[in-house]
């Protein structure tokens, strides 16, 4: 085999996208010339790797962000003897880390895991949990939205898994680009604070289908038809801290939800599609509402008061009918998750589902009602199992120049 070191990786995958299928059908003499003009002519970064994401901004990036086709969500603890003064000093690392890898820059100590490849829609985003504010002396920046969860019936959690002082939520649209992200801030971490819990997830990757598509779970349904949308009037109300809000350095920011969901695949998938379809409320196919009958699309209006051969054409208990705002108060929040798969259980099982992930401005006002209601009525609720769970205060997005918190720690 030749041994040719202008043809690099980063050149290979800008040629991938544009030689596409043809270029497998044309056979090895086509594919010949293609290596010759990879050798003659250096071609940019494939679009996928060069694409960024800002690191500073009125809101931390990672919250509206299109979904990446790879995550990792973790949780440290401070560590005993780290104080406020320790905790701005773990933040400024951790910032500095961030901003430089979200702009495809070498962060300080690189390992060069992600040294070829462009920083790929690479999100690092920031929270605290309840118990930061008094492992670091903060007891009076407390937020009140940051009240712990109330308990729901059909939760199983492992406190192990909950909860954390600090949460990083990492995206990108390549794995090792995450991975190295990851790493990294677990490096700068350094004695200041300690690994809580980590869990790891995925999306489809981008380029995947013939055209965006809301993406699909792991039961195959669609998923994230009726999330707010950016240009909707009420949007930034539902999702954002106001500049007016309480208190002053949560302006901007967001309160996350974290939910380690187990979906029940083996007991799911030995349903017909038809009645999988009735505990949902749509058609596994396309998305449409079962009230639409054989027409609809995924987003067309879903008609609760719609009669079938005499019965609801979407079921009292299925899941579209139950969360829909409407049926919450209004109540609305914003679904950013990722799949996970963690192997099989000891009984055979897949150890997978979704780690879910929800924003909104008070999750008193958003997830805490919609999620009081699925818990008592929705009939998706038999095929799934929550595992864990945690509830963090998301600050506004840095200034240039600033760290993420800079506002809480050094008020």
């Amino acid at each position: 085999m030749t041994n040719d070191s202008s043809i690099s990786r980063r050149r290979l995958l800008g040629t991938a996208g544009a030689a596409g299928a043809a270029g497998l059908v044309a056979g090895s003499a086509s594919g010949a010339v293609a290596a010759s003009a990879l050798r003659d002519e250096p071609t940019a970064l494939a679009s996928v790797g060069a694409a960024t994401v800002p690191f500073h901004g009125t809101h931390q990036a990672g919250i509206t962000t299109p979904l990446q086709a790879r995550g990792h969500l973790v949780a440290f603890d401070l560590a005993a003897g780290t104080d406020r003064k320790g905790a701005a000093a773990l933040l400024r690392r951790w910032s500095a880390a961030a901003e430089a890898m979200t702009a495809g820059r070498e962060p300080s100590g690189d390992n060069q895991i992600a040294l070829d490849a462009g920083p790929s829609s690479l999100t690092v985003t920031f929270g605290f949990g309840r118990t930061f504010f008094t492992r670091a002396g903060l007891q009076k920046q407390l937020p009140e939205a940051l009240a712990p969860l109330p308990d729901f019936s059909a939760d199983a959690l492992d406190a192990k898994r909950s909860n954390g002082d600090l949460w990083i939520q990492i995206g990108s649209d390549d794995g090792l680009v995450a991975f190295h992200a990851l790493r990294i801030l677990q490096k700068e971490a350094g004695d200041a604070a300690r690994l809580r819990w980590q869990m790891n997830g995925f999306n489809r990757t981008p380029g995947a289908t013939a055209e965006p598509r809301t993406a699909r779970n792991l039961m195959g349904q669609i998923d994230g038809t009726n999330n707010p949308k950016e240009t909707d009037a009420t949007f930034d109300e539902r999702i954002f801290v106001p500049n007016s809000g309480s208190p002053e350095w949560m302006a901007g920011g967001s309160y996350a939800v974290v939910r380690r969901i187990r979906m029940l695949l083996d007991s799911w998938d030995n349903l017909s599609v038809e009645r999988q379809e009735k505990v949902i409320g749509r058609r596994k196919s396309d998305g449409a509402p079962l009230s639409a009958g054989k027409g609809g699309t995924e987003t067309t209006t879903v008609d609760l008061d719609k009669f079938t051969d005499g019965a609801l054409a979407i079921a009292g208990d299925a899941h579209i009918r139950v969360a829909k705002p409407e049926s919450n108060g209004g109540a609305a929040l914003l679904r950013r998750p990722f799949s996970y798969h963690d192997g099989y259980r000891d009984d055979g099982a897949p150890d997978a589902g979704l780690l879910f992930v929800c924003w909104q401005a008070d999750p008193l006002t958003g997830f805490v009602p919609v999620q009081r209601k699925l818990d008592r009525g929705d009939g998706l609720s038999r095929f799934l199992s929550h595992e864990s769970s945690g509830l963090f205060a998301v600050p506004g997005g840095p200034a240039k120049g600033e760290y993420v918190g800079q506002r809480l720690l050094e008020a």
